[in-house]
């Protein structure tokens, strides 16, 4: 069977007045887009990790003999987790007992879900603060691990989105306390390093506790990755992988951010208790658990960077990846990428016209206004002033999720050309930028990237055209 990514550039529209993008020029960009989002296609990844060869079932070096396995169950979690399910039960066929599927508020996709077991059951829920939604399939998860014994097999198909979806408050800890606290650490700028040991303190399911509850069963997780580094015990909060952070880790994290005197007295107390050993701490490294669970990367940032590049240079540019481990203020990360563009411009440096240049990883942003945006068009607004007057330069950023933060796009595109076109429409990028209102300063210039939902996440893709 052959999978497509749910996607479709209209770069027509989206830079619409800009001289650099005849069609020549517009088809390579479209072309290395795709190429990029396609190495990241989780169906693609679940089939090349997974097989069937009779009664052999053979998750990369790993063989089972279903005739010895009991159950096997199917948990799947985060944005890319629909096409992830699709693929494994084709291949699982009539042996897959149950499956859970928890996506991102419209991420349903029928094309998916027409062709799915019965045994298959899909739920939505809100992404990036939890509902109820995803507390309630949460506790269904729960439910389903209740009785596993040690003949079955349990495997777990884990991408981005799914600390926020999986939501299960520990005991005297409400899912709006849980939404306050998730709201002021992402307003703050805390990075996803910083927010998972705190969410996994004050869960049930997140490091590693859904591997526990699992037990005695066998877990194998297949994982895409949309975190800088592919930290297992980070992505999704690893519900599967030990836990190396502790509560008072988790409490650094909040007196760090000013935070412990502005969120509910229960959490505090909560993790506090836990730091003073009142609470269990969640599993480490070393606990026998782990002796039954195997944790397997599929698909990350680098492999679609790695794909763009070799589409780039079969297409004549000069390319390479600046990195994969981009991090920071993503208005400062803006103007670092022009400085690249400004570089190659004087000195032909880091390489030469035409020119090609990657650059993946994930961004913060700390609200300062009241705006509409997200870290991928903050890139791109603060790259803006840097650009002008630049000659045949175009800038591409990228949510590979299709949705940058809270808006329907993904990123923008900037080109040397932006900024002149920005103030024939009394449009300033310094003001935006205060009010971290970038979805607003692209939207009238009609430079606004909507591929909506791509059934994917791995991490956030920049893209430097120098032409």
């Amino acid at each position: 069977m052959t999978y497509t990514i749910q996607s479709s550039f209209d770069l027509n529209s989206a830079c619409k007045t800009s001289s650099l993008l005849g069609s020549p020029v517009q088809e390579k960009v479209i072309e290395i887009l795709q190429e990029a989002l396609q190495a990241a296609n989780p169906a693609l990844a679940t089939q090349r990790a997974i097989r069937r060869d009779g009664n052999r079932l053979i998750i990369q070096d790993q063989i089972f003999d279903l005739q010895t396995v009991g159950r096997l169950f199917v948990i799947a979690i985060g944005k890319a987790s629909l096409p992830m399910t699709q693929a494994i039960a084709g291949i699982l066929g009539n042996r897959l007992e149950r499956a859970i599927v928890l996506v991102k508020e419209g991420y349903y996709c029928a094309e998916y879900f027409e062709n799915l077991q019965e045994q298959v059951s899909v739920y939505e829920a809100g992404h990036p603060i939890p509902d109820e939604r995803g507390v309630q399939t949460s506790l269904k998860i729960l439910k389903l691990l209740e009785d596993t014994t040690s003949e079955d097999l349990v495997i777990c198909l884990i991408s981005g989105g799914g600390s926020a979806l999986l939501t299960a408050p520990v005991e005297g800890i409400t899912l709006q306390e849980l939404q306050s606290m998730t709201e002021a650490m992402l307003e703050c700028g805390a990075t996803i390093f910083e927010i998972n040991p705190v969410r996994k303190h004050l869960e049930k399911l997140k490091g590693g506790q859904l591997a526990q509850y699992a037990a005695p069963a066998r877990v194998v997780s297949l994982i895409l990755s949309d975190v800088v580094g592919n930290p297992l015990d980070v992505i999704a909060s690893g519900p599967t992988v030990p836990d190396p952070s502790t509560y008072q880790e988790a409490l650094q994290v909040l007196e760090r951010y000013q935070l412990v005197t502005n969120l509910p007295a229960s959490i505090i107390t909560h993790l506090r208790e836990g730091a003073d050993g009142i609470h269990p701490e969640t599993p480490k490294p070393g606990n026998p658990t782990f002796d039954y669970v195997s944790n397997l990367i599929i698909g990350s940032n680098r492999l679609a960077c790695q794909a763009a590049l070799a589409k780039a240079r079969q297409l004549g540019f000069n390319s390479m990846i600046l990195t994969t481990y981009l991090q920071g203020e993503a208005r400062q990360a803006g103007k670092f990428i022009a400085a690249i563009a400004r570089e190659i411009e004087a000195a032909q440096q880091p390489v030469a016209r035409p020119a090609f240049l990657i650059v993946g990883g994930e961004t913060t942003v700390t609200i300062r206004g009241k705006g509409y945006g997200g870290r991928n068009l903050e890139v791109a607004l603060g790259a803006v002033a840097d650009l002008a007057g630049l000659n045949n330069v175009i800038l591409i950023t990228l949510a590979t999720d299709g949705g940058d933060g809270p808006t329907d796009a993904a990123g923008a595109i900037v080109s040397s050309e932006t900024l002149d076109r920005a103030r024939k429409l009394g449009l300033d990028p310094t003001d935006y930028l205060a009010r971290n209102d970038s979805y607003h300063f692209f939207e009238p210039l009609g430079d606004l990237l909507k591929p909506g939902p791509t059934q994917t996440n791995i991490n956030d893709l920049t893209f430097l055209f120098v032409f």
